[in-house]
């Protein structure tokens, strides 16, 4: 497994308690060294080498880039190993990768996820998996330690564009409910009304009361980075313009995401784009 970060190394850890054996390399080594149980290597040409199975989870395209081209793995690859590219890299991303590996000839599987740091820790991480039909049952045992349900979508690439889809929700729900509660306390009103008010009804959300909950408390600890997220709004827009299609929401939220990370908070849980909306 390539990328040992937020994401990466609780599946590193849960693909291990499924008994799997996993060997793993990071940029940052002393990050995959904290994961018990697993093999750390020092190179990613080293980390993939006699895989069967090569996992990368990693920031964006550049750094997937580093570590599969520049870092060798790709070249290392066994020729029956399958990359499981499972980190989040937007359409064009996903397209330069999948050609990556079409010139290697080994098989690409797009296979982003849907979770944030508690699921990953728990395997319960949902996978939109897309690729070749030949190589479902060999994703299978990865695909099952790290999440509690798999779809597979079609051809290399569909997974992607699903995933821009529904972090469009998440990322837009997130700043819903950031701007509420600031404007609750603009308005001399206790936020907590807001969530009590929508708690068990039709308007509820578990985020809702997740984020809304963390942003009154003033407590971000990082689920989700803020960069991460102002990353994936960026993704958005790139496939929006790409297909013809107008995101206004989008806009204000990769706008009001910059802002707060302007203020110093690209580090913090994404709910911290509350502080854009702060006066």
């Amino acid at each position: 497994m390539l990328g040992t970060g937020i994401m990466g190394a609780p599946m590193a850890r849960n693909a291990r308690a499924a008994g799997l054996d996993v060997r793993v390399w990071n940029r940052t080594r002393e990050k995959a060294e904290a994961i018990e149980g697993v093999e750390v290597a020092g190179s990613p040409e080293e980390a993939v080498a006699g895989a069967e199975v090569v996992v990368t989870m990693l920031a964006d395209t550049d750094a997937v880039t580093a570590a599969m081209e520049d870092g060798g793995a790709l070249a290392a690859m066994a020729d029956d190993a399958v990359w499981l590219q499972m980190s989040t890299v937007g359409i064009a991303g996903t397209e330069a990768l999948a050609a990556l590996a079409e010139e290697r000839g080994v098989p690409f599987v797009d296979a982003p996820v849907l979770g944030t740091k508690a699921p990953a820790e728990k395997g319960a991480l949902t996978v939109l998996a897309s690729g070749p039909d030949d190589v479902r049952e060999r994703c299978e045992p990865l695909f099952e330690a790290v999440g509690v349900k798999t779809q597979w979508l079609g051809p290399a690439g569909t997974a992607t564009r699903a995933k821009l889809v529904l972090n469009h929700w998440v990322l837009g729900l997130t700043e819903a409910v950031a701007e509420t509660v600031a404007l609750a306390e603009a308005l001399d009103i206790d936020p907590q009304l807001y969530l009590d008010a929508i708690e068990g009804g039709p308007l509820d959300s578990g985020y809702a009361q997740m984020k809304g909950g963390a942003i009154i408390a003033r407590s971000f600890e990082p689920s989700f980075t803020l960069a991460l997220a102002r990353k994936d709004a960026g993704l958005v827009l790139e496939a929006a313009e790409r297909h013809e299609h107008e995101a206004a929401l989008a806009e204000v939220v990769e706008r009001q995401m910059a802002k707060a990370i302007e203020a110093g908070h690209g580090d913090e849980d994404m709910a911290a784009t509350y502080w854009a909306s702060r006066p």
